[in-house]
């Protein structure tokens, strides 16, 4: 038995190892929350959907970074790296679905998109784990199933009866609340080839494969809900041949399990101890080697590779464990007397890196093992200077967009590398961005990584963060959350916000952004509607100015005085009627004053001139539902998405009929829209049939043709709200209950998409709604500014550009903007068929000069001139520099010491040879002072303020030594008296022999 001594330094030892700074999920999965590559290390963070992502091994002895993957929509409720690319991970989560993705190499930034996804499977994914020797094969527990997918093709190999699995390369294993172990073999037949009861309590309960034997270890509770341990041989799978009581705690516990050395480890999450046991099927037994008890309690626990272990210091396992604040290593290390020496006896060669097979391979039989090397079958030293240097890069999902590049994986003897698109998304192309540059030119090597890797977007990093709570409104009561989903749920604009309250009447507040704090508790003054609002907005052109739609086919417009409501409003500016049934949705015109367009459930669509309040034109054409319309950016033109999956263009002043149709998403959830690309290119955010939200963007030109990019974002029940920003060419898309907000800069050139950063709150949000351009702070980089409306709080979201030279204007994010607020023409021009645009304006500030007017930096020089080495000083200069350098430091040390200031006393006074002695030792140095036998005392007398004369002999007690000790008369000093401060008497000895 190898006797394994846990060990773990304390205090700043042990936090010095310790990966701080981080905020744990406490999420209810099966999953273990934390895994570990040889390269990187996950676990479960606090924000639904996002894992952390931190190096397993920080460069330099640095502080580690961490980063933040965006994964799902819901909650991570699993994951699993590859056992042979240690960069590819695979991630489940409560929306149904399975993704997995490529980790860039240290030091780069995390994906923002997915390489494959799977599913949906029809329920949350509750397990996963990848295949232990053939590459490309994903197993998934959902429910009362078990999924195998190929990843290769993207589709399920098969599905079987089971929840938690575990994976033999030929056989699965999986455990089910119906307390029964289950043993498949998938490639035979889905049905269970055998079946045995496990443990008698159907809580939750855990199971391995003792590597590649035909041994299981599981772990469960029994009928009096003790935790147990039981082994399992399936050669005789009738019972249990050892079952072992661990404790009566109600926590599950996670088991890990080391083929190699035969060590298993057992953690319950919850709690703070940690046992470590021997396993020894043959026997069979179960010993146990040490228990560890941690500082902070248990959320998550993984093992780290063989391969990253410290094989030179003895450690035969690595455990983290994951705390709520913390990621705590956990060595087992095996105590030997020479450290530094390789040990063959501790250290077995183990598995490699290589897989035996790919996916079909092994569906169609192919049971090899693990290979050091393509047809070599064997096994890896962990000797440093023999480990293999090569690495293995998985063909399923290559290096993001190589695959244009032409660059195909060798040495992998199966299938080529498959597309990075997700179901039903556009090919990705690498031709260049057409975006504005930045203002600098790209190195020669970024050139050419960006032709393999293709485009990326300017915005690729940028960051939303909410602003102090200052400038939060807070104890927001009474609102409304059933509006319709062609609604908004709010609006804003530069100075108010505007909210439907669930109140009786359609009731509605006026809330003034410049005045944030704490609402009060008592009522405020509302706006009575009347009715229940279906949609509302306010007038770009005049802030005072809201629009109303009610469930009465009524458009009410109101008026708030200027500062605000001081009282109740019950009286509208204006009703417009002409709807014969409830109205969906309502935008103002974005070029024209006092125009508006309304769409209703009579399937119409209705323009209305405000200064008249009469109905100016109706558009015919639609034979369903009408999620949504949206202005051309120039206003001479007008689109609508219908529940019938068709997109229409209408030229209102032309025709009452649509000039073109084209398919639009097909999906009846609903449906968005939103002009980008200077009004050429229409972006529709909707649901393909199997509820998966995608984003489709259209040729203005040429809707017949269909979308030009489809791209799927994730599964979940609300329709994308899209915010399009025309100065930055960045759409913000997210729906109500969402805590994530995508974003991506949309460019009219393949591959139309470009993602960057999203931004994820912690709790849902009711409502996302965009502010003006002018409301940025310039200053800071910031490109967009949202309200984001909580369950009883108004929150300003930012989202800015991370940027070195903040004191110089970003000319290249900030080009002139429209002057929105400003309208070109009126309503009357406009219908008589005038057209004119809005100008432009600088956001510049007069004290800041554009960043690509800003002096260019002289390059620093890569390589020292030789003339610095030519004149590069002698040894004996330095020598000589080093020595006079020390001697200024070190000053005069011929300074009095504190000893010289003493008074002197007589000569009489002193007791002679065969007297009494006394010793006081004054320290004062570090070390200890030295007895004192004095042969003989000669001393010198003076007076008092003359110089003091040397006694015979050295003197001691200098500075450097340990301290100073010197005879003082015996009387003085009353017997028995303490000594004074830094001082040590020894009693007089009655021999008159002195003791010190």
């Amino acid at each position: 038995t190898k006797q394994a001594a846990v060990t773990r330094t304390r205090g700043s030892a042990a936090r010095s190892a310790w990966i701080g700074g981080i905020r744990a999920g406490s999420i209810t999965s099966y999953g273990n929350n934390v895994k570990a590559s040889c390269c990187w290390i996950a676990f479960n963070a606090e924000v639904s959907g996002v894992l952390g992502i931190v190096p397993l091994e920080c460069e330099d002895g640095g502080k580690r970074t961490m980063s933040q993957l965006c994964c799902h929509s819901d909650v991570v409720t699993d994951f699993d790296f590859s056992p042979f690319d240690q960069l590819l991970l695979a991630t489940g989560s409560a929306d149904e679905t399975v993704k997995v993705w490529r980790l860039p190499q240290s030091g780069q930034d995390m994906p923002s998109s997915a390489g494959l996804t799977l599913g949906p499977g029809g329920g949350p994914v509750d397990m996963l784990q990848f295949h232990p020797t053939a590459d490309g094969i994903l197993a998934s527990g959902t429910g009362k199933r078990v999924t195998v997918w190929d990843m290769e093709h993207q589709q399920p190999l098969t599905g079987r009866h089971g929840r938690t699995c575990q994976f033999l390369p030929a056989t699965s294993v999986s455990t089910m609340l119906d307390k029964k172990l289950r043993i498949f073999d998938p490639r035979a037949s889905p049905a269970a080839s055998q079946s045995v009861l496990g443990h008698e309590n159907n809580k939750d309960s855990r199971l391995l494969w003792m590597g590649s034997s035909d041994c299981l270890i599981s772990v469960g509770f029994s009928q009096m809900r003790e935790r147990e341990v039981k082994l399992w041989d399936t050669r005789r799978f009738s019972g249990a041949m050892l079952t072992m009581a661990l404790d009566t705690s109600p926590g599950a516990a996670i088991p890990l399990y080391d083929a190699d050395t035969g060590l298993l480890v057992l953690a319950g999450k919850g709690e703070n101890l940690l046992y470590c046991f021997e396993v020894a099927p043959a026997q069979p037994a179960l010993t146990q080697v040490t228990q560890c008890w941690t500082e902070g309690s248990t959320r998550g626990l993984a093992t780290v590779p063989r391969l990253a272990l410290d094989v030179m210091a003895c450690e035969v396992l690595r455990v983290l464990q994951l705390t709520d604040t913390a990621l705590v290593p956990v060595s087992y290390v095996v105590p030997r007397k020479v450290r530094g020496d390789f040990h063959e006896d501790l250290f077995p060669d183990c598995t490699g890196t290589l897989p035996a097979t790919g996916a079909q391979a092994w569906w169609a039989g192919d049971s090899q093992q693990v290979s050091v090397t393509p047809g070599q079958v064997g096994r890896v030293s962990l000797h440093p200077a023999r480990r293999p240097t090569e690495t293995f890069t998985s063909p399923i999902i290559a290096c993001t967009r190589l695959q244009a590049a032409s660059i195909v994986p060798t040495g992998s003897g199966y299938s080529s590398p498959s597309s990075l698109a997700s179901p039903g998304s556009a090919t990705t192309s690498l031709s260049a961005s057409t975006g504005p540059s930045s203002g600098f030119a790209s190195s020669p090597s970024q050139k050419s990584l960006q032709s393999i890797l293709g485009p990326s977007s300017r915005f690729r990093h940028a960051q939303g963060r909410v602003l102090h709570r200052d400038m939060h409104l807070t104890n927001l009561r009474g609102l409304s959350l059933t509006t319709p989903g062609e609604c908004d749920g709010f609006c804003a604009n530069h100075q108010r916000v505007a909210l439907p309250l669930l109140s009786a009447g359609g009731q509605i507040a006026i809330l003034e952004l410049s005045k944030p704090g704490r609402l009060p508790d008592g009522a405020i003054p509302t706006i009575q509607n009347s009715v229940a609002v279906a949609d509302l907005s306010w007038d770009p052109f005049d802030p005072q100015r809201l629009a109303v739609a009610g469930e009465d086919a009524k458009i009410r417009l109101w008026r708030i005085p200027e500062g605000g409501l001081q009282e109740t409003l019950q009286e509208p500016e204006a009703v417009l009627q002409g709807h014969t049934e409830k109205i969906y949705s309502i935008r103002f015109h974005p070029v024209a004053s006092d125009l508006l367009v309304s769409s209703s459930y009579d399937m119409t669509v209705r323009i209305w001139e405000l200064s008249t309040g009469r109905e100016a034109l109706c558009l015919q054409g639609h034979t369903d539902q009408i999620f949504s319309l949206a202005w051309s950016p120039d206003g001479k033109k007008l689109a609508t998405v219908s529940k019938d999956g068709r997109l229409r263009l209408y030229e209102p002043r032309r025709s009452p009929l649509p000039q073109q149709e084209g398919p639009g998403p097909e999906g009846a959830r609903g449906a968005r829209l939103v002009w980008v690309c200077g009004g050429d290119y229409l972006l529709v955010s909707g649901f393909d049939s199997r509820s998966e939200r995608r984003i489709l963007l259209y040729q203005a030109q040429a809707l017949p043709k269909g979308p030009l990019s489809v791209l799927g974002l994730d599964v979940a029940p609300s329709t994308l709200l899209p915010f399009y920003d025309e100065d930055t060419g960045v759409v913000f898309l997210t729906g109500k209950g969402d805590t994530r907000v995508f974003l991506y800069e949309v460019t009219p050139e393949p591959p139309y998409f470009l993602e960057c950063n999203s931004f994820t709150s912690s709790e849902p949000h009711k409502g996302f709604i965009f502010l003006p351009k002018t409301v940025c702070e310039v200053r800071e980089v910031e490109f967009a500014r949202a309200l984001r409306l909580g369950q009883s709080t108004l929150e300003p979201v930012a989202f800015h550009v991370p940027r070195v030279k903040k004191e110089y204007f970003q000319d290249d994010i900030y080009p002139p903007t429209r002057v929105w607020w400003e309208p070109a023409l009126g309503a009357s021009a406009w219908l008589s068929g005038e057209d004119r645009q809005q100008h432009r304006t600088s956001l510049q500030p007069a004290d800041m000069t554009p960043v690509s007017r800003a002096p260019k930096e002289a390059p620093a020089r890569k390589f020292v001139p030789a003339s610095v080495y030519l004149q590069e000083k002698s040894d004996e200069q330095k020598k000589e520099e080093l020595l006079s350098a020390m001697v200024a430091r070190l000053g005069n040390r011929d300074d009095p010491l504190p000893q010289d200031s003493f008074e002197g006393v007589d000569e009489d006074e002193w007791v002679g040879a065969g007297g009494e002695y006394v010793c006081v030792c004054e320290t004062l140095g570090a070390g200890p002072a030295a007895p004192l036998t004095p042969p003989g005392l000669r001393r010198t007398r003076r007076d008092p303020g003359t110089p003091r004369t040397t006694p015979a002999g050295p003197r001691r007690g200098r500075r450097a030594g340990g301290g100073a000790a010197r005879p003082v008369p015996a009387k003085g000093r009353p017997a028995g008296a303490a000594p004074g401060p830094a001082a040590a008497m020894g009693p007089v000895p009655a021999a008159g022999r002195p003791r010190y």
